[in-house]
């Protein structure tokens, strides 16, 4: 405790305090400029609020906390490099000057990121454009400033870039063969980004495989799909090379194909009924008339005169599709019963012979004797 009191004593003689002058300054013109920063920085949102545009709102909360980082980590660092050159002798201060950068380059990093994200959001939010694309472009920003920014720390902290990537160039093939399903993955989900055979959203199904369900995310390794039965179902990128898949979220309409029965006793109105519900399926507000719309005899059945009915609706949502179908049999029943016809049912006309009629009646009388 004596030597503590004593050392002590030796600095205040030695420095006559005149390097905490020099502190109180840096701390000073800290606080000065940070309070100056935060009075800017509110009338630039108020400024952001009232423009048009969305992007200046993406800008300034990006910046706003690195730089107030920044703003303080600045005078701090000086401050304790005044402090150490003043109290610890001949100490070698030079790892100050890398912090410095380090936190520099650390701040860029960061507010690269949360820019990054941040117009990601916005263009979410908007809705007017692919989510699968801007993830990908998200991606592909978000990787850029980390490389960037862990290629500029090395070089801050003194190890030899060049040299680095020599020996990744050397070791990338033994990484390939190591991590040949992890690099697959990850260009099969390049490919998914360019190809684009479906987006986040898309009710995709596999018919090589038991897949089937909306995208929820595609990821750089793997695609997360929700089933619906809403299980997470979660397919590594190089599958989708390999399988062939379905995309019914781009169908242009969803197709009515109904095979439908009359009575043999009806067959001088069947021409009537394909009539109506030909008549019908053209005045209907819901059928794509642009599209292949057939109604015709197409066969004797068992127990029944088949025709069918073969056209699109306008609507591709699943739900709606089945309601226009619905009203469409509806009215199809309502046409023959119109006519007098009805919808057969499964029949049988049994045929038998009038002397094995007679015979059984006969075996049935009681005999005389009796």
């Amino acid at each position: 405790m004596q030597s503590l009191i004593q050392w002590w004593q030796s600095l205040y003689q030695a420095a006559a305090w005149e390097w905490i002058s020099n502190i109180v300054i840096f701390m000073g013109m800290g606080v000065i400029v940070w309070v100056i920063w935060r009075v800017v920085m509110s009338r630039l949102k108020t400024l952001a609020e009232r423009t048009q545009t969305r992007w200046d709102d993406v800008l300034w909360p990006a910046i706003d906390t690195p730089f107030s980082l920044f703003i303080w980590g600045w005078p701090v660092l000086h401050a304790l490099e005044i402090f150490l050159d003043n109290t610890a002798g001949h100490l070698d201060l030079s790892w100050v000057s890398v912090i410095r950068e380090v936190l520099i380059v650390f701040l860029l990093i960061w507010f690269l990121l949360r820019l990054v994200n941040s117009g990601e959001q916005l263009l979410f939010d908007e809705g007017r454009r692919d989510h699968t694309t801007i993830n990908a472009i998200g991606n592909v920003l978000r990787s850029l400033a980390v490389c960037m920014g862990v290629i500029t720390l090395l070089q801050s902290l003194g190890v030899s870039v060049s040299g680095l990537l020599t020996v990744g160039g050397m070791g990338g093939l033994i990484v390939g063969f190591a991590a040949k399903d992890l690099l697959s993955n990850f260009f099969g989900g390049v490919m998914i980004y360019f190809d684009r055979p479906f987006k986040v959203g898309d009710w995709i199904r596999s018919p090589d495989r038991n897949i089937e369900g909306s995208v929820e995310k595609i990821g750089i390794r793997m695609t997360v799909v929700r089933t619906f039965d809403l299980r997470p179902l979660y397919i590594p990128n190089s599958v989708f090379s390999n399988v062939v898949v379905e995309n019914p979220s781009r169908m242009l309409n969803r197709r009515i194909y109904e095979t439908i029965g009359l009575r043999y006793q009806d067959a001088d109105k069947l021409g009537a009924v394909i009539d109506g519900v030909y008549a019908m399926l053209e005045a209907h507000s819901d059928i794509e008339t642009r599209q292949t719309l057939i109604v015709n005899f197409n066969s004797f059945g068992p127990h029944s005169l088949d025709f069918f009915i073969y056209t699109f609706t306008k609507t591709v949502n699943w739900q709606r599709y089945h309601q226009v179908k619905q009203d469409v049999l509806l009215k199809v029943i309502k046409i023959i019963h119109q006519h007098g016809a009805d919808i057969a049912f499964p029949t049988r006309t049994l045929h038998m012979d009038q002397s094995m009629i007679e015979q059984g009646a006969a075996a049935m009388r009681p005999s005389p004797e009796a």
